[in-house]
């Protein structure tokens, strides 16, 4: 299981405070993040996907601090426009995880694929999983 936190808030302490409120400003992740975003562990390490229809590279901000990755677009102002029907959502982001040391940070690559920011991060060289071979 990855081990990741948002916003360094402790997941212990997360289920601990809904489990006695359930009115608490402390949720699951799933309920914080009101972005597009999948993140999954595959074999080779961590993948974040992330939903950017319409913006290009040069708008978005990938920046790593110590064990904490963040992710972040400033909505550029438009004109005024008197909408029909507005479902496309532009709106800005700035998200970040705090990942576990499993991960390699240093070593994360970044592609724009489809609309799909894909971030990968490797395993850390002395983390990764390993077979072994029973003799």
């Amino acid at each position: 299981m990855t081990q990741l936190q948002h916003w360094a808030i402790d997941p212990f302490d997360i289920v601990w405070k809904n489990f006695f409120d359930v009115n608490s400003t402390f949720n699951t992740i799933e309920n914080k993040i009101n972005y597009p975003v999948d993140i999954y562990e595959t074999d080779k390490g961590l993948r974040f996907e992330l939903a950017v229809v319409g913006l290009d590279k040069a708008d978005i901000d990938i920046q790593v601090e110590g064990d904490t990755l963040r992710i972040k677009h400033e909505k550029q102002d438009q004109e005024a426009r008197q909408y029909i029907q507005r479902g496309i959502a532009k709106r800005s982001f700035d998200l970040a995880w705090k990942v576990a040391i499993k991960f390699n940070l240093a070593s994360l690559e970044a592609k724009l694929e489809k609309g799909l920011l894909i971030i990968d991060i490797p395993y850390a060289d002395e983390q990764a999983p390993k077979k072994i071979k029973i003799k």
